[in-house]
C-alpha cells in the first residue's frame, strides 16, 4: 500500500507513521503541505503514485472556532470538499477523521452511525459539513468519528493532551478545575491507528466509530490517571457553565462502534486498559 499521510507531526498522524512502518509511507507535514491551497495539495499527491489519502489536519481548537468560523470551514469543510475532489480525480481512498461533537447530547445510550447529527458549536458544524463533502463526492472512503484523543506527540496547535496536562498540572499543588457533566470515552491514538491500518485492508467503505470502550466524565478520567500514577492533586469537579469555555459542548458523546463490530475488525480495549499502557509508555508508571 501507498499511503500519504497529511499532518504525519500530530499526534495521531505520528502514530500512523510508525505503525505503518514498512508500506510506502509519505508523511506530509504542516506548513510545506496545507489542504487550503488545493492546487499545490493536488500537484503534490499526483507525483506520489498513491493509493490511500489519511487525512488528520483539522481546525480543533473548539472554542476558537466559536470566533473565528471562516477558518474553521476553511480547514473543516471546503478543504475537506477540495481533497475529496482531488482524490476522486486520482482513483485514491480517502481516510478521514470527524468528531463526536456532531451529536448533541440529548441521547443517554452510546451514538450509533445511523443516529441523527446535531451539533452544539462551530467546531462541530464544520466537521459535519466536511463528512457531508467525504459521502456526496467520493465512493471510496473510509470516515471516522473518534472521541477524546490523547497520543504521545500531543495535539498539533495546542501543544499537549489531556493526560499530560492535568499530570503537568497536578505538580504545582494548585487545585484543578476538571468538568464533570461530559460524558466521553477517552481513546488512545495509537490504539486508533492500529484498527485503522486493519480496516483500510478491507473495502469495507463508509462512516465508522471507532474509539476505545467504555466511558467517563473528564473528572473521572482525570481522577482514573492520578490513581494509576499514585498521586492525589486536588481535584475540583465543575459543570460546563461555571467552567466557562464558550463553545457549547454535548453533555454525553459516546460512541458506539457498530459497523466496526458488523465488519469484525479487532475491538478496542477498555479506555482504562489503553490509559494504564499509554502511561507505561510515557514513563508515569513503571511497567
Amino acid at each position: 500500500m501507498k499511503i500519504a499521510i497529511i499532518g504525519a507531526d500530530g499526534q495521531l498522524g505520528s502514530d500512523f507513521v510508525k505503525i505503518l512502518d514498512g508500506n510506502n509511507v509519505f508523511p506530509l507535514f504542516y506548513p510545506d503541505f496545507d489542504i487550503i491551497k488545493p492546487e499545490r495539495t493536488k500537484n503534490i499527491l499526483s507525483q506520489l503514485s498513491l493509493e490511500f489519502v489519511i487525512n488528520t489536519a483539522a481546525f480543533h481548537r473548539v472554542d476558537e472556532c466559536e470566533d473565528d468560523p471562516v477558518s474553521a470551514f476553511e480547514v473543516n469543510a471546503l478543504a475537506v470538499r477540495n481533497l475529496s475532489l482531488i482524490c476522486q480525480e486520482l482513483d485514491l481512498v480517502l481516510v478521514h477523521f470527524s468528531t463526536d461533537y456532531v451529536f448533541d447530547g440529548k441521547k443517554e445510550t452510546p451514538y450509533e452511525e445511523e443516529d441523527p447529527p446535531h451539533p452544539l458549536n462551530v467546531y462541530g458544524v464544520s466537521k459535519l459539513a466536511g463528512e457531508y463533502f467525504v459521502r456526496t463526492i467520493l465512493k471510496s472512503f473510509f470516515l471516522i468519528r473518534t472521541c477524546g484523543l490523547y497520543g504521545e506527540a500531543g495535539c498539533w496547535g495546542k501543544g499537549s493532551n489531556f493526560v499530560d496536562t492535568v499530570i503537568s498540572l497536578g505538580k504545582k499543588n494548585d487545585p484543578i478545575r476538571i468538568v464533570n457533566d461530559q460524558t466521553v470515552t477517552p481513546t488512545s491514538t495509537a490504539e486508533l491507528a492500529l484498527r485503522i491500518k486493519e480496516l483500510i485492508q478491507t473495502q469495507h467503505y463508509g462512516l465508522y466509530h471507532l474509539t476505545n470502550e467504555g466511558q467517563c466524565t473528564w473528572f473521572e478520567f482525570a481522577e482514573t490517571i492520578f490513581s494509576l500514577i499514585g498521586k492525589s492533586p486536588k481535584l475540583l469537579p465543575v459543570d460546563s457553565d461555571s467552567y466557562g469555555a464558550r463553545a457549547l459542548r454535548p453533555s454525553y458523546s459516546v460512541l458506539e462502534n457498530r459497523n466496526a463490530k458488523k465488519v469484525g475488525l479487532s475491538e478496542f480495549s477498555h479506555w482504562k486498559d489503553a490509559l494504564k499502557q499509554y502511561l507505561k509508555k510515557k514513563g508515569y508508571i513503571q511497567n
